[in-house]
């Protein structure tokens, strides 16, 4: 028996030595900076923001260098009209070039206008990939922070429980001692404080498990290090409002704004397919050298410098009917991101419907099991104090024991179920980023450096 209150008493002090205590704040600002989608994601916006120049989409000529050397070796043969005949063997003509070369497309029917307009909004969508990254990550990064309070909560009710068991071994020993209890209740009085101690030990390892869960999502490298949430309880918010956040979905919901940059990005891909109605304008200029050697004829050597320029002014008459496939299958295109943007909308409201239910229910059950509790801890003090004066049976105790575990778990749960569906509740609204950080996008950014 010493031997096993020697262990639990080690395993209680290890489970509160040596933590770093972080609050849910700054396990988001660390995340944000640690966390490796995060900077995979922000990597990948950085990217559609370098693309959105002019120059990538053909607004600016393309200018280039270019220098050649090419030549010929052959033999002549020459039959003249007074029958004589004259060769010429090994001739070699050799030209040499380096110029200039630039080339414009001045208008292709409206199409580079459409292709600078599909870059911009390709950026946008690269902005709001990151902050759907960024919404989920904080949701589930919150939702660990509050179930590492939760598990927490029920380690310390565990070890509360773990404590009431020794307390009865003891009084069950002491009477034991004197004869006044049998060995029978003494045997389940020590049954009773191991499967406690079991429970504890198991526990144990759920809270280790939430705080690697937490680390890992904070993106931190060493798995051992130990930190611990600032928090010891959880605090709901109860006032929130089911019209006011379902306006906020419609207008910020990350989803549903992505699905609507689809359809501009469609809108934008059918302009460009447009464009071949339309005739095109290119420019072409150059300036370069060309010094041409001959091996037979009166000119042994000719030298050119100077400028070529030249403009092109087209339209395609027919191309297989391609012209009018494309098009048709892109206002298809738009259609099919429309249905999407409705069911998107519809899945939304299908989403605020439930969690919004879900909210309202869990907290009413923690509200009626904060109450349940409130009376099973009286019943629990009224019966140890009988156990004391030797009024109550050890498994009646013990059944009130139980009673105070069980009601400290469906509270500790309720309370949780609620918090996570707060939180969901924000994701849908688009708003979850604004709670996290109230001081606007300035704090935001402070977080990132």
């Amino acid at each position: 028996m010493k031997s096993r209150l020697l262990i639990v008493g080690i395993v209680c002090s290890l489970a509160s030595f040596g933590q770093k205590e972080l609050s849910l704040e700054d396990c988001i600002a660390t995340g944000l900076e640690q966390n490796y989608s995060i900077r995979i994601v922000r990597n990948q916006q950085h990217i559609t923001d370098n693309n959105v120049t002019p120059g990538n989409a053909g607004y600016l000529p393309t200018l280039g260098i270019e220098a050649g050397y090419g030549g010929t070796v052959y033999d002549n043969k020459y039959d003249y009209s007074n029958g004589t005949t004259a060769r010429v063997n090994g001739v070699n003509n050799a030209t040499g070039d380096v110029g200039l070369n630039l080339n414009w497309t001045i208008f292709d029917g409206f199409g580079i206008q459409a292709e600078y307009a599909k870059l911009k909004e390709l950026k946008q969508m690269g902005a709001l990939n990151t902050r759907l990254t960024i919404e989920a990550f904080i949701s589930s990064l919150s939702s660990e922070y509050y179930n590492q309070i939760r598990q927490t909560t029920r380690l310390k009710n565990l070890r509360s429980s773990l404590d009431l068991s020794r307390e009865r071994l003891r009084i069950v020993e002491e009477r034991y001692t004197i004869g006044s209890m049998s060995r029978l209740d003494l045997q389940q009085a020590k049954v009773d404080f191991n499967a406690d101690s079991s429970q504890y030990i198991t526990q144990l390892e759920v809270v280790h498990t939430s705080r690697v869960r937490l680390r890992e999502l904070m993106g931190l490298d060493e798995p051992d290090t130990e930190i611990g949430v600032r928090d010891t309880s959880i605090t709901l918010n109860v006032s929130l409002e089911k019209e006011q956040l379902w306006n906020s979905a419609i207008s910020s919901n990350t989803s549903l704004l992505i699905v609507q940059n689809n359809k501009t990005l469609s809108e934008q891909e059918y302009r460009k397919v447009k464009s071949v109605n339309y005739p095109y304008l290119k420019m072409n200029a150059g300036y370069g050298y060309t010094n041409s050697t001959y091996g037979s004829g009166t000119t042994d050597r000719q030298q050119r410098l100077g400028t070529n320029y030249g403009l092109t002014l087209g339209y395609t008459l027919f191309d297989g009917m391609n012209r009018k496939r494309e098009q048709k299958n892109a206002r298809i295109d738009i259609a099919n991101q429309e249905l999407r943007i409705k069911e998107m909308e519809l899945a939304l409201r299908a989403d605020m419907s439930n969690s919004w239910m879900a909210y309202r229910n869990n907290l009413n059950l923690w509200t009626l099991e904060k109450e349940n509790l409130v009376a099973a801890m009286e019943n629990y003090s009224i019966a140890i104090d009988r156990y004391k004066l030797g009024d109550l049976s050890g498994i009646e105790l013990r059944t009130s024991q139980n009673s105070l575990i069980e009601a400290e778990e469906r509270q500790s749960i309720a309370e949780y179920n609620t918090k996570l569906c707060e939180i969901s509740l924000l994701q849908i609204s688009g708003t979850i980023i604004e709670v996290a950080f109230p001081q606007g996008k300035d704090g935001m950014e402070a977080s990132k450096k």
